[in-house]
């Protein structure tokens, strides 16, 4: 098990932080995990959240490893190790920021940054037990992020605490307000989307949201499903574009020599037609959130299959059919760990907010936080 790529001791003496290897720390390689970068120079200077982080005091303690590329949902990476997922070695850790969400749930860091493209914070989250936000998109640089250009990544952090995770905000991202990101008070209205998961998680979110005393009522989210294909076809373009030379290195994991040649197959007609998708699904979000403060589903339509069903080919596409969808319409979402009836394993708790407002998902998520541990 291999939850750092290396481990670092850089900045000052406050909160520990993980960086995924996708993200640049000066004199260090970004290989993104993967033996096709591994003689990549070391970077020249820091991503600009790297920046950020060190100015703020932090002091970071590893390059967190990663699925191959940020292009998987497993976490499984036969090159530079699979981390633990802390909730159930067993079990995948998730993809693909794998090693930032076991780091933390690990206790190896206070912190972790990871990036989030479809799915890519809240998966490992919510397979590891603990809290990832992927913010509205722009709202963090991604100066110094690869892959260099992307319409849906986003850089966000992980912590064990939603205390942590805003503290990790306030320093990586300009003019966020902690003080508004603290326990949410006063009436909350929540819409729970009606989402195809386990009964028991579902069950899990209706109960949570009666547990933090929010005004709760289901809605349908049109054009979920949808998006979730529409986000597939724009990340098979954009990780083509930025990654498909490396296929003829010969070098890459065999799941991603296959991703990678199915990519390059993707139309300019299939990325039209997702761009349509964006659209409609990012002006249905807005308006399901028009009269409620959050939205709130899974983060994963089921528990995490383990490291040998899906070494033995189990799919796991469905994973991010509850996830994609908002990295398509820019929305900030977070994933807050869920108690589970009858289980010792928690799922997710998927908490989706208006585009800028980071803060309010944080406050509502300090909520759900203080009720489900009481």
């Amino acid at each position: 098990m291999n939850e750092f790529i290396q481990t670092l001791s850089i900045g000052g003496a406050g909160p520990s932080i993980a960086i995924k290897d996708t993200i640049d720390i000066a004199g260090y390689a970004t290989t993104a995990a993967s033996r096709a970068l591994a003689d990549t120079p070391p970077a020249q200077q820091h991503a600009e959240v790297v920046e950020r982080l060190i100015a703020s005091g932090w002091h970071i303690v590893g390059k967190a490893n990663m699925h191959e590329l940020a292009f998987g949902m497993t976490g499984i990476n036969d090159y530079t190790g699979t981390p633990q997922n802390p909730q159930d070695a067993a079990r995948i850790p998730g993809g693909s920021s794998s090693g930032s969400a076991a780091a933390v749930g690990l206790k190896l860091a206070d912190a972790a940054l990871g990036t989030d493209t479809g799915g890519s914070i809240r998966g490992p989250a919510a397979c590891c037990g603990v809290i990832g936000l992927k913010p509205t998109f722009g709202r963090v640089s991604r100066l110094g992020v690869a892959p260099r250009e992307s319409t849906l990544d986003c850089v966000g952090p992980f912590a064990r605490d939603m205390r942590m995770l805003v503290a990790a905000m306030q320093a990586i991202a300009v003019n966020f307000d902690a003080n508004t990101a603290h326990a949410w008070q006063g009436a909350c209205k929540v819409g729970i989307v009606q989402a195809e998961a386990a009964a028991e998680i579902v069950e899990a979110v209706t109960r949570a949201a009666d547990k933090a005393s929010c005004v709760a009522h289901t809605l349908p989210l049109a054009g979920l499903a949808a998006a979730f294909d529409a986000g597939l076809t724009v990340i098979n373009v954009e990780t083509s574009r930025a990654f498909g030379h490396l296929v003829a290195s010969g070098k890459l994991g065999a799941d991603l020599d296959a991703r990678l040649r199915a990519a390059a197959n993707t139309t300019a007609a299939q990325l039209d037609a997702a761009e349509q998708v964006r659209r409609d699904f990012t002006a249905a979000v807005d308006h399901a959130l028009d009269n409620v403060d959050v939205l709130i589903l899974p983060t994963l339509p089921a528990l995490p299959i383990t490291l040998e069903q899906a070494r033995s080919g189990t799919s796991v596409i469905a994973m991010s059919s509850l996830i994609r969808p908002f990295n398509l319409s820019g929305h900030p979402a977070l994933s807050l760990p869920l108690p589970i009836s009858g289980s010792p394993l928690k799922a997710g708790l998927q908490i989706v907010g208006r585009k800028g407002q980071d803060e309010q998902v944080c406050a509502i998520a300090a909520r759900f936080e203080a009720a489900l541990a009481a």
